[in-house]
């Protein structure tokens, strides 16, 4: 195939118009909503897989520190009814948080009358700051925490409010977003302990319990939670492309024409994966066969919109490697042409001589 075809094909395969496109912000959200929990789940599987190569390699344990004008009291000072020793560790943790340049924005309550943001409390029905928090913590104006995790929820609620409310590109997102997975990556140190606690509680008063449970114990039921939070995301992340996929239009016959000549410039491998799309919506589609008509009248809307999303982007993709492998190419050209010359000048000057 010649690489201009491929990108040929990729141009007619256009990027959808408005009508194709789900208007839904909705659906932004969610999908952001979606690989925030993914990153959290990654750290998860790394400190994972840290503890076991640890048990390898005899690693030690982790301290942290840290000061803040917003330090959380310690546990003679807590008011929450969780572990003291847990409360104070998770204080710790936040004087950490809010001890970063960029912590700023996050230290008191929104000034919506100052700022002008009339649609503030239209879009975050539950504002939350560091300074609430804190009060919280130390039990003023009556109010407290039961556990260490109410306190862990209201932290992320303080960023996941400013995300919300701020556009991905606005720099309070920007520092809400980095604020909160130094402050997850921190929680994940906390959680085996926090875990252990409740378990304690959890067990009859006239059981008698041992005081820890096996790091080895606590590590694997970490792990099982974080398989089965990945799978939960597997089955969002299915439900909202088909939600996506549903809100497409009708394709046209030009389009289907279209998409047939982009299937036809497809690389092997990547005209297998279509197949197996084709196979998903339709069991009796046969992908091993030596020979494969697909009709495309014959698909459902479904099938045709996400053949058409995958062939474009794996005709660019094999458009942007054709482009790649030209300029390596051509450098490689101009490198000979420079030894050559430089060959025959040597050659040049030895005659004169």
């Amino acid at each position: 195939m010649v690489p201009e075809d491929g990108a040929r094909a990729a141009a007619a395969m256009d990027s959808p118009t408005a009508a194709e496109a789900p208007p839904v912000e909705s659906f932004r959200l969610q999908v952001d909503d979606l690989a925030f929990k993914t990153d959290v789940l990654e750290k998860r599987v790394n400190e994972v897989a840290r503890f076991y190569d640890g048990k390898k390699h005899g690693s030690g344990g982790r301290k942290a520190g840290g000061s803040s004008r917003y330090a959380m009291n310690g546990a003679r000072d807590s008011h929450c009814k969780g572990a003291p020793d847990l409360t104070r560790q998770l204080g710790g943790i936040i004087r950490q948080i809010t001890s970063h340049e960029w912590a700023e924005p996050f230290l008191q309550p929104v000034d919506v009358v100052g700022l002008q943001l009339d649609d503030y409390h239209k879009i975050i029905t539950k504002p939350m700051d560091f300074s609430t928090i804190q009060n919280k913590m130390e039990g003023k104006d009556g109010t407290k925490y039961n556990s260490v995790r109410e306190i862990y929820s209201d932290v992320r609620l303080v960023f996941d409010n400013a995300m919300t409310y701020n556009d991905e590109n606005h720099d309070v997102h920007i520092m809400a977003k980095l604020l909160l997975e130094k402050f997850e990556d921190k929680w994940l140190q906390l959680l085996p302990k926090v875990e252990n606690e409740e378990r304690k509680k959890e067990e009859p008063n006239d059981v008698p319990t041992t005081n820890n449970t096996s790091p080895e114990a606590t590590v694997a039921k970490l792990a099982k939670d974080t398989d089965d939070e990945l799978n939960e995301i597997y089955k969002q992340l299915d439900e909202l492309r088909r939600m996506v996929v549903q809100r497409c239009r009708k394709m046209t016959t030009d389009e289907k024409r279209k998409l047939g000549a982009g299937l036809c410039h497809l690389s092997p491998e990547d005209l297998s994966k279509a197949l197996e799309l084709v196979a998903q919506d339709n069991p009796s589609f046969q992908t091993s066969a030596e020979e494969v008509e697909l009709d495309m009248d014959a698909q459902s809307e479904t099938t045709l919109w996400r053949l058409k999303f995958f062939v474009r982007e794996a005709l660019e993709r094999q458009a942007n490697v054709a482009v790649a492998s030209g300029k390596a190419d051509e450098n490689a050209k101009r490198k000979r042409d420079d030894i050559y010359n430089a060959l025959a000048k040597t050659a040049s000057k030895r005659v004169k001589k």
